[in-house]
């Protein structure tokens, strides 16, 4: 179930961000679709119609992104145990157990700092 919801959400931003850069801005003439003002065909491509067809395909967009969002954390924090933590910083640092030194272990050679 997560990895299906992860693609949807993927493919809404792939998405989101084709749609936000097809609209246009008001420093240029126009925006992928419909620059010109001429209206062969009907009513869709031209600059009000391709604005407002843009406009409400980027809020269905927005809002489908923001439902995978919570969607995904409530997944997240349900598969969240305590028993089986899943994150690095969850977990303890391990400890390492030293043995200690046996009598008869050779001393370790002192070696000079200037040389």
């Amino acid at each position: 179930m997560d990895a299906v919801v992860l693609v949807i959400h993927l493919l809404l931003a792939v998405a989101l961000i084709g749609v936000i850069l097809l609209q246009r801005t008001s420093q240029d003439g126009g925006g992928l679709v419909g620059g010109g003002g001429s209206s062969t065909m009907g009513g869709l491509f031209t600059a009000r119609g391709s604005a407002n067809l843009l406009t409400r395909t980027t809020a269905i967009l927005a809002a489908c992104f923001i439902v995978t969002s919570l969607l995904l954390a409530v997944l997240a924090s349900h598969n969240k145990t305590d028993e089986n933590p899943t994150s690095a910083l969850s977990q303890p640092a391990p400890v390492e157990q030293t043995e200690p030194m046996p009598a008869d272990a050779p001393a370790v050679p002192q070696v000079p700092l200037g040389q």
